[in-house]
């Protein structure tokens, strides 16, 4: 294959916490596969990147081997990264991972690699970029539909905004499999609205207007695997930031 035409590589970020498998209990790095599956059917090929010591100069490293970055889902942002007190219900804080990705996710900024942000991911970027979170949405709403608990995805309606790069996506609504109890509050810099639930008005979606590839969405794509839009996006302007690299 030309480099044109090869699958991109597509870096996804992971979990690292307690899980079992077998006999064994133990520290781990994972993904769920569907994650793989999503970015594999969107016709890119899928790295996984664990957590790990090494700042900016690890991540520089990692980014010059693949074409495209994923910051996945998982556990809340430690709120002291964006100057809050930890909530009651707000998850224990993981800062191997928040400063692992954080990293990563400033590295391609700079390089302009296009990123895309699924739940966690989405506020990651917000937080990255100064903007702040609500640490527990039902205190906001009033009602827990966004996150049901006990692994159950709800469905949301969300409407995209025109002329955003989403709406080019996916068009002017979508419905997504979401599961989260916090959101975007305060907007990062240079961020953009791209989506709301069409019920409460909860931001599902913001992206950085211009030519480099910044996506993120509340919702979980990975869940519905009957429309990959989202994963062949991303693949798709990974393979064209290579293809512009390598070009130069």
């Amino acid at each position: 294959m030309s480099g044109s035409e090869a699958r991109p590589v597509l870096g996804l970020t992971t979990y690292l916490q307690r899980a079992q498998t077998g006999v064994w209990d133990v520290d781990a790095s994972f993904l769920p596969a569907i994650y793989i599956e999503g970015v594999n059917r969107g016709g890119g090929t899928a790295v996984l990147l664990p957590p790990q010591p090494g700042g900016t100069e690890v991540a520089d490293r990692i980014l010059d081997g693949i074409d495209g970055l994923v910051i996945t889902g998982g556990r809340d942002v430690n709120p002291e990264s964006y100057g809050s007190q930890r909530h009651p219900t707000t998850d224990e804080p993981m800062g191997e991972r928040d400063s692992w990705e954080f990293a990563l996710l400033n590295a391609a900024l700079r390089r302009g690699m296009p990123v895309l942000g699924i739940c966690r991911g989405a506020q990651v970027l917000n937080v990255a970029l100064g903007g702040t979170l609500h640490q527990h949405l039902p205190d906001v709403l009033g009602h827990t539909r966004h996150q049901q608990g006990n692994a159950v995805f709800s469905t949301s309606s969300v409407r995209t905004v025109a002329g955003t790069r989403l709406a080019a996506i996916i068009g002017a609504s979508s419905d997504g499999q979401c599961y989260h109890h916090q959101a975007i509050d305060r907007l990062g810099d240079g961020l953009i609205v791209s989506a709301r639930d069409t019920v409460d008005g909860v931001i599902e979606a913001v992206e950085l207007p211009g030519d480099a590839f910044v996506l993120a969405v509340q919702w979980h794509p990975e869940e519905r695997l009957d429309d990959v839009r989202l994963f062949t996006a991303v693949a798709e302007a990974a393979r064209a930031y290579t293809t512009e690299r390598v070009s130069r």
